[in-house]
Formats: structure tokens, C-alpha cells, sequence
């Protein structure tokens, strides 16, 4: 398969992706509806599958359609970025890369966008500063920090990562021991598992978002995330997660949902930094790569 060829289809099908319509897409790209419809069936037929699917409420994406968008928008990003190298007189960024981030955002999050960051600035040297606690983006002398919650501080830039909502997780085995949740007041009969940013009342949504507040005594608590992780493997409980901290779990089986249409708390995530103008290139770019891989783990 002709790389060259296949580089602006992907282009194209990312635009498309992203705006499910062909008349949007068209008129974006500046060109007509028909053209861009001729290339997306030329990219079909190049990769031999279906990507784009209509229906009577409009296009939706296939399986395989899903996984080559994100790989597209990676490819759109990096062009533009290319570009934008290629405009730009300041010299190679280079020097310290210091960020702060939560503890459950390395594995699937920072660290790949950090290593994509490292192959495209080699000469960036980084340093991760992980707690879960706030950190003064200039009393700490960051590049950046990743923040999840209320924002303490307004005169720092905060751009937009995302949200993501908690969900009940247990393991098959405390499930099976303790027997099934049918509602959510069938809770207090169950040993409840607090997190470190957990105190008093949850704050709950039901299928119908209808929000409730419920008192639930715990028993247990931790102040590490990877330690209630590790007493949910052990049977001991239920916990409140968000869900993209528990995807290997749920994965393997070692974890299942447990009222699966309640939700808890839904967490903003925030890139924090401290430029008054313009970002640099290598800040904008690793921004975009954190929303990249938070996306794409909050879309398994």
C-alpha cells in the first residue's frame, strides 16, 4: 500500500470522522460533497474495509472506522505542527521539560504522549513531578501541569483535557461473595472502599441524571490510588473509580461494573501552564498528545 497516496485520504476521512458530515467536511476543505465522498470510497477500498456507516440519524463510525480516526487526527496533528516548525525562527526547544501530574495518569497517558514528545524534541530533557496534590505551576517551576477537579488558581492558562465520570468497580469473587447490587441503597450492606479525594457524601447520577447525594460509611480507606486498586484485586470491596484507571482490570476480568447505570463525580482534567502569550511549539504539542491518549483510553 502506497504511503504517500494513502496520507491525504487519511486527512480527509479525519475531517469527515470528526464532523460525520460530508457537506461539513466539504465545505471546510473547500471542496464539493461529491469529492470528498469519491475518496473516502477510495480509502475504503484501499484498506478493504468499511469505515463510515449511514443511518436514518445520520453517519456513525465502524469499529474499524474508530481506530483508524484516531490514528488520522495524530497525522493531522503532527502536519500542522510540521508546518508550524517550518514558519517558526526560534530555535530547536531544548533544555528541561518539568510537569506535574496525578498518579493514574503515567502508564496510559503522560508517558506515551511524553515518549512521542521525546522522539519529535529530542533534545528535551524530561522530568515528571507525580502527586496528587496541587502544584503552583511557577512556586514549583513547571512547564506544565495536568489537574483534575475545581482549579485553585484563575490566572494561570487552564485548556480543556476532558471529563470523565466515576463508576463502582469490584471483583468477581467479593461480587460472588457478597452477592449482587440490584440499587444503589443495597450499598451500605457492602464494604465500601474509599478513595484519597473521597470525603462524606457521594454525589451520584442515576440512568435518568437524576443527581443524588448518599452517605456511605467506608470500610476502608487509602491514600494511594494503586492501593485501593490492589484491595479491589483482593476481594475486600467495592470502590469508586473513574473508569479509565480500571481498563487492564476489566480487560484480564480481575474487575467488573457494579451498577453499571450509576455514576459518580465527573472530573474535569486540565492542562495548566504558565505563558501569558503564545505557547511554545513543544508545549502545544504535548498538549495535544495528553488529549489525544485521554481520549482514546476514555474511548475503549
Amino acid at each position: 500500500m502506497n504511503s504517500v497516496k494513502l496520507a491525504p485520504l487519511l486527512l480527509i476521512f479525519a475531517e469527515v470522522a470528526k464532523k460525520r458530515s460530508f457537506t461539513a467536511a466539504a465545505k471546510q476543505l473547500g471542496s464539493s460533497k461529491s469529492a470528498i465522498s469519491q475518496q473516502i470510497k477510495r480509502l475504503e477500498e484501499l484498506v478493504g474495509q468499511q469505515l463510515l456507516a449511514r443511518n436514518t440519524r445520520g453517519m456513525t463510525l465502524t469499529a474499524v472506522g474508530e481506530k483508524l480516526l484516531v490514528r488520522s487526527e495524530l497525522l493531522s496533528d503532527q502536519l500542522q505542527l510540521t508546518f508550524q516548525e517550518l514558519d517558526s525562527t526560534k530555535a530547536q526547544p531544548s533544555g528541561s521539560f518539568k510537569v506535574a501530574i496525578p498518579p493514574f495518569f503515567e502508564s496510559s497517558i503522560v508517558i506515551p504522549a511524553l515518549a512521542q514528545l521525546c522522539r519529535e524534541y529530542p533534545k528535551i530533557k524530561p522530568e515528571i513531578v507525580v502527586s496528587g496534590k496541587w502544584h503552583d505551576p511557577i512556586k514549583h517551576n513547571l512547564d506544565a501541569s495536568i489537574f483534575g477537579g475545581d482549579l485553585q488558581d484563575s490566572n494561570y492558562r487552564a485548556l480543556s483535557i476532558g471529563k470523565v465520570a466515576e463508576q463502582f468497580f469490584a471483583s468477581p469473587a467479593y461480587i460472588k461473595q457478597h452477592g449482587e447490587l440490584t440499587n444503589i441503597k443495597a450499598l451500605s450492606g457492602h464494604q465500601y472502599i474509599a478513595t484519597p479525594w473521597q470525603q462524606g457524601n457521594l454525589q451520584l447520577t442515576d440512568e435518568n441524571s437524576v443527581s443524588t447525594p448518599l452517605k456511605v460509611s467506608h470500610y476502608a480507606k487509602a491514600n494511594s490510588v494503586t492501593t485501593v486498586l490492589e484491595m479491589l484485586r483482593h476481594d475486600m470491596g467495592i470502590a469508586l473509580f473513574p473508569e479509565f484507571l480500571v481498563q487492564s482490570e476489566l480487560a484480564n476480568g480481575h474487575l467488573i461494573k457494579v451498577l453499571p447505570e450509576t455514576k459518580g463525580r465527573a472530573w474535569h482534567f486540565y492542562f495548566l501552564h504558565r505563558y501569558q502569550a503564545e505557547k511554545p511549539i513543544h508545549i502545544n504539542r504535548f498538549y495535544q498528545l495528553v488529549c489525544h491518549y485521554f481520549t482514546k483510553m476514555n474511548s475503549k
